[in-house]
This record gives C-alpha cells, structure tokens and sequence, in this order.
C-alpha cells in the first residue's frame, strides 16, 4: 500500500470518527451550559470559593472574572517557576528555578492557551511544576476559550439583557463536566498505546559503546491528552508530539488528532442545539471542513512532492528530513495542518523542515485566526464573528440591515466585529516589524533571507494566534523574542475576548427579529461559500506581502 493511500485512508478514518462524535458530544456541550443545576462536587467548590454560581453577569462583569481568574494565573505559574528551586520534589528529579525572562513567556504562554515552550521541558521543569502548573493552565485556559464561546452563543438566544451567564460556574462547568472526564478516558487509551505515564526518577544507563544516556519519566500521558484535547500544545519532552514515549505509534497519532480536532468541530453543534437550529450548526461546522480538507490536501500535495523543497529539504537529498520516520510524510501533513487550524501547536514533524509551499500553508492555516475549527472556543466565537462580517457585506450588497441569528447587525455589532478581526494582524505585523528592523531581533535571526522572514512572521502570528508551533533557525530563546512573544501572547488572547464580550453583550440588549423575505438564509451552501470567501480574501489581503516575501519567494527561487 503506498504512504499516499495509506494517508488518506487516515484522514477517512478521522473524518468518520468525527462525524460520529459530533451530535451526542455537541449536544452534551450545549446541555452543560444550559442546564441550571449542578453537581455536588460542584456545589462543593462553590462553597469553598464563595461563588454565587446561579448570579448573572453583565459582558463587563464577565469579562472582569475572565481576566482578572487569568491575571492571577500568570502571576501563580511565574511564581512556581521562579521558586522551584524551593518546591519540594517528593518524585522526580530536582531542578533549579527557571530564569524570569522564560518564567514569563511560560506563564504568559500557558495561561493564553498557547504553550509556546522556550524551553525543554524533561530538562528545565520539575514533575510538580509540570502538572500543578503547566497541566492545570492546560485545562483552565482550554475552559476559559470555551466559556466565551458560550457567552457568545448567549448573545444570540437572550433578548432584552445585558447578561451572559456566569463566568465561574461555567468555567466550572467546563472543567468538571467536559474535560476532565475526556482526559480519564483518552490518558486509558493513550497508555494502552504506549504512552508512559509515571513519576519514576530519570535514569542514567550505559550504552553497549560505553557512552551514558538519561532515560527520562514523567507523568505523561495524563498531560498529552490534555495538551491535544484542549488546543494547548505543550510538550512533556522537547520533540513533542513526534517523542515516542508521548506519541509511541501510528495508532497514537491518529488518536491525537482526533483528539485536538474533537470538542472544536462539536461545538458548531452546540450552537445549533443552544439557538434551536441545528442547521445553523451545520452550516458553521461546513465552513470549517471545508477550510480543513484543502489546508490538508494542500500540504500533503507539497510535503508529497519534496522537489519543491527549500534548502533544509535538498541539503538532505529530498529526504523527509525532519520527519518523524514512524508517522512519515503523510501523518505529519495531516497533523500539522490540524495543528495550525486549531491553535493547537503540537508537532509530530519538524515545521522549519516543510517544503516552502508546505510552511506557508501552515503559516496561513494559523493566520486565519482559529475558525477552522480553532482552538477550543476559540474558534466557534471568531467564526461567529466573520459570519456577522459576511451577513453585514451581503445587506451591503441589497441594501437592507443584516440580520443574523434573529438580531440585527447595526453599526455598534460591527465595530465589535472590525476590531476582533483587525486586532491580531496589528499585533503580529507590528511585532514582526519591529524584530526585522532592530538590532535585538535581527541579532536572533540565523537564516537570511525569504525564510528567515518567514521564521519571524511564523514565531509572531503563532504566539498571537495562541497557537504555539514553532521554526526553528529562529533565537526565540533572546531576551527580546521572550519578552515581546509574552506581551503578543497576553494581548492576542484577551484583546480578541475582550471584543466578543463585547459584541455578545450588545446582540444580548437587542430584541429579537424575525425573519423576513429579505433576510439572508444562513443556513444554505451559498451562505457556506460566502463565508469561506469572506475568510480567505480578509485573511488574503492582510498577510499577502508578507506571505509574498517569505515562503512564496522561497519556493519559487
């Protein structure tokens, strides 16, 4: 059977297992944060906290929860990292504190749900800071992409309010209900599939040539299913997902991506269930395949013909240089377009090591601002967004005020709307701007020419996408690329929030109106294809130079 075959036999296994999960876990989403009740754990932790938990708030009210929950975060997780030196390590090995520049990015990174490492994580954290800090972040910022998204979706179903819910009772809701009980489920199978999971001390062994080698442990597997499952990304080992003791076999891999592919395309269904119509669900969820099969199909077409390779690939005489060999070419395709299309940023294959065409896809896959699915959440409140955006240029085109979801799309709503999407294309062009013209970026930047821009245009619309893949060739490890990449990561996360709140809270306010003859169906396939449109030529139009000047004048040289 040919790797080509083989590969797509993959992508039809994934889609079918998708397809599958998507009615019984979208309803389950959508009755978790529709339900007025709770659990007695729940009620157990709301007590403890002091939380009112059956309180509404208005957008700033939750909003204010959001970021001041993430504003304590950062600060808890720098501090475990500065003094972990002092913490007491019962298991594991004992390791001295991180230095505050990566303390920052780290803490920056995990609580954005981007988990950009600076870092090898067996060699520079110990087991108490990986799963008390790293592996809660991993759970808690998924929660918070998560809850937005339903805040969002509340928008649309309430009338005559200003109120979203409760940020505390359905961050709660989220972790208790969702992905902790996923996470038990898929660290099973991945430690049926070989994946290690322990608190076993590393151990040094003696090679037959008489070299020494450290054989490292870690309570992985636990943290793996998190790290896929809620578009987190951060590896337990440097080689991250292509580590065997992370991702030991073919079998594994596919589970991985079906995992970081899971809850983002069930969540369209959510939607459809919460505004009672579960076309709207289907018409979403048809955009983001849609945007998914070509991103896939693209980056395997190039990755398959390694003859329009950049220097990496010819250097190695068109060999599948940096690809793991027991996934091969194809896994890694799929992968690292799912990886970029859901802020994910694990790896099974080395990203700098993509044929140009390849790289650029992924580049453009994270640039499309995690809608297709997108990160938990994440991508259900930006597609949402580009739907209001697309309603708004179809009213343009007949001269009537849109309307979307039976509420109207006036000039407030769309201010909202132009700010989100015009957010992180400002932060990622500004921060890559000004590392190609200073002396601190450039000193950092160790492949001249097209790919050494495409190496700093990669590193700043992954960080400000929450994405957290990575080239490497680039010094990110600089106190300049720490310090601006933390500062992009905070503002790409919650600047975006903070703008679907804000939109949410205003469509909240508004009375509902009902469809008439001239309201645009947004349940239809032209509805679908004006969507992808509005998508690619927004996306198109802001990146094109720098795409243009980076992996396109690469791959044609």
């Amino acid at each position: 059977m040919s790797s080509t075959l083989a590969g797509w036999l993959q992508v039809g296994l994934l889609v079918a297992a998708l397809a599958a999960c998507y009615v019984p876990l979208g309803n389950y989403i959508a009755k978790i944060f529709t339900t007025k009740q709770h659990w007695k754990v729940e009620r157990a932790i709301f007590k403890a906290t002091g939380i009112d938990p059956d309180v509404d708030q208005s957008w700033g009210q939750y909003l204010r929860s959001m970021l001041a929950f993430s504003a304590v975060s950062v600060l808890f997780l720098y501090g475990m990292q500065r003094l972990q030196g002092y913490l007491l390590s019962f298991v594991g090995p004992h390791m001295a504190a991180v230095p505050a520049n990566t303390a920052f990015n780290t803490a920056a990174s995990f609580t954005t749900n981007t988990n950009w490492q600076n870092y090898s994580g067996e060699s520079t954290m110990t087991y108490i800071v990986q799963m008390s800090g790293l592996a809660v972040q991993n759970f808690m910022s998924a929660a918070v992409g998560l809850v937005v998204a339903m805040a969002m979706i509340r928008g649309f179903i309430r009338s005559r309010t200003g109120t979203l819910g409760n940020f505390w009772s359905d961050v709660t809701h989220a972790v208790v209900r969702l992905l902790l009980p996923l996470s038990v489920i898929g660290a099973i199978v991945l430690m049926a599939g070989g994946a290690i999971d322990n608190f076993a001390n590393y151990h040094m062994i003696t090679t037959l040539s008489g070299a020494h080698q450290t054989i490292v442990g870690g309570p992985v597997a636990s943290q793996e299913v998190i790290k896929e499952m809620g578009n987190n990304g951060g590896g337990f080992f440097n080689a991250n997902s292509a580590h065997p003791f992370e991702n030991p076999n073919p079998f594994t891999d596919i589970f991985e991506i079906f995992l970081l592919l899971l809850i983002p395309f069930a969540t369209p269904r959510a939607f459809g269930k919460m505004v009672k119509d579960n076309k709207q669900g289907y018409a979403i969820v048809a955009v983001m395949a849609i945007i998914w099969v070509v991103a896939v199909a693209g980056l395997s077409f190039f990755e398959a013909h390694t003859a329009t390779g950049g220097a990496a690939t010819i250097a190695a005489g068109h060999a599948a240089e940096g690809t793991e060999v027991r996934f091969g070419t194809p896994a890694c395709s799929v992968f690292a377009a799912s990886t970029t299309l859901t802020s994910t940023g694990a790896v099974n294959c080395f990203h700098d090591s993509l044929t140009p065409f390849g790289g650029g896809i992924a580049l453009f896959d994270m640039a499309l601002g995690e809608i297709a699915p997108g990160g938990i959440g994440a991508g259900m409140y930006g597609i949402l967004i580009l739907a209001i955006v697309t309603v708004f240029v179809a009213g343009l085109m007949v001269g009537r005020t849109p309307e979307y979801i039976g509420k109207k799309i006036r000039p407030t709503e769309m201010k909202y709307a132009a700010l989100y999407f015009l957010t992180i294309p400002v932060i990622t062009l500004t921060a890559a701007g000004l590392s190609i013209a200073t002396k601190q970026g450039q000193a950092a930047i160790f492949n001249p020419g097209p790919h050494g821009l495409t190496e700093v245009m990669y590193a700043f619309v992954s960080e400000a996408n929450n994405n957290g893949s990575a080239f490497a060739g680039l010094g990110t490890a600089a106190t300049w690329y720490q310090t601006l990449g933390g500062v992009v990561m905070l503002l790409g996360r919650f600047a975006p929030e903070i703008f679907a709140l804000g939109l949410a809270g205003s469509l909240a306010r508004q009375a509902p109106v009902p469809a008439s003859a001239g309201t645009l169906d947004t349940r239809t396939p032209l509805f679908v294809g004006m969507v992808v449109g509005v998508i690619l030529i927004l996306v198109g139009l802001t990146y094109f130079p720098a795409l243009a000047l980076g992996p396109f004048a690469e791959g044609l040289h």
